[in-house]
């Protein structure tokens, strides 16, 4: 199928459902934890292929590359930042591949994740040094053709800047997206709100923002209710885990079933998200019920947050939970246990 363009099909359909995890369907195929997700793009092109056609197959409208580790800040890590430009174009030229077979229109959004630094004042990366870090990923994924720059999982003003910076000067045509992560009582690690990030979209001319991982679609969507109110016109993105993580003799189990997904899909278009999706936990099965959910669904009320929390469950932020995988500082655009989540749970099993 030819590709067309995001505003295009967002104009066409009105709403759109984007993909599932990454890292938590790469660990069942044997991904282990701490090891680059962004490596098998070379090493096992065929179960990157594998995870796009599930979700493809799954429903999915937009796909996300398996690049959100690929910067030189976090390949460095493991040696392999002088790899940039080529784990990015592949992973955008797999992508691609599974998008250009499927019998509708599918986009290809190019994942950028952070640094895993802290910018300056408050850390010591340079402005300049992150936007060249972020411009070089970005030009590989513009390269390998994906459709969107897809900016992910971010926690500080600088980072965004920095990152959209760098999209504009690499891949000047193509639409940008933000999600950030509110996973620190209603805010994200570095203190941003989500009304906070409505304002700085419209300062930075995104073409959609949002929330995404977190700490479970209850309070994920308290986020998008925030940014909907601040922002009643835009395109904005909810993209939850799949619950609570949970660690179970050794491994990660997220606490939310097939069935919620659906529940939670249906209310993040009542709350005025346009793109809908899941983070850490959510496999193929979850997409395809957010899938069936969303299918000729007409947006009722607008819910309040104790609508949300009586369909969908408790509130997390009270108790502190973090993504168990570290994911705002590493962990696979969803969770390639890299962070520092990774080393807890290695901890764990030792």
């Amino acid at each position: 199928m030819s590709r067309i363009p995001l505003a295009d099909l967002m104009e066409e359909r009105g709403w759109l459902l984007a993909d599932g995890a990454t890292g938590t369907n790469l660990f069942m195929k044997g991904l282990e934890s701490g090891y680059p997700p962004e490596l098998w793009n070379d090493e096992k092109p065929d179960v990157i292929r594998w995870l796009h056609q599930g979700f493809v197959d799954a429903g999915s409208d937009i796909i996300l590359t398996n690049t959100f580790g690929g910067n030189r800040f976090r390949l460095k890590l493991h040696e392999a930042h002088a790899r940039v430009r080529e784990l990015n174009e592949k992973a955008a030229k797999i992508a691609g591949e599974i998008a250009e077979k499927a019998d509708r229109p599918v986009v290809v959004a190019g994942s950028v994740g952070p640094t895993g630094e802290i910018f300056q004042p408050a850390g010591t990366l340079a402005m300049e040094e992150g936007v060249e870090g972020f411009a070089e990923q970005i030009a590989a994924l513009a390269e390998g053709g994906v459709d969107v720059i897809w900016i992910e999982t971010m926690s500080a003003r600088e980072e965004v800047e920095a990152a959209v910076r760098a999209a504009r000067q690499a891949a000047p045509d193509l639409p940008v997206v933000v999600t950030m992560s509110f996973d620190t009582a209603g805010r994200t690690m570095m203190g941003i709100r989500p009304a906070d990030l409505a304002a700085l979209a419209g300062e930075l001319d995104l073409y959609a923002f949002g929330a995404n991982c977190g700490t479970g679609a209850p309070d994920l969507l308290a986020s998008v209710l925030e940014m909907t109110e601040a922002a009643p016109d835009a395109i904005v993105v909810a993209k939850a885990n799949a619950g609570v993580p949970e660690f179970v003799d050794g491994d990660i189990v997220y606490s939310g079933t097939v069935e919620l997904a659906g529940a939670y899909a249906r209310m993040a278009r009542d709350a005025g998200a346009r793109i809908i999706g899941g983070c850490c936990g959510n496999t193929f099965e979850h997409v395809a019920a957010m899938h069936r959910a969303l299918q000729g669904y007409e947006p009722g009320q607008r819910p309040t947050l104790e609508q949300v929390v009586e369909k969908l469950g408790p509130l997390q932020q009270e108790t502190g939970h973090k993504c168990a995988h570290g994911h705002h500082h590493g962990g696979n655009g969803d969770d390639d246990g890299s962070g520092r989540g990774g080393r807890r749970r290695r901890r764990r099993r030792r």
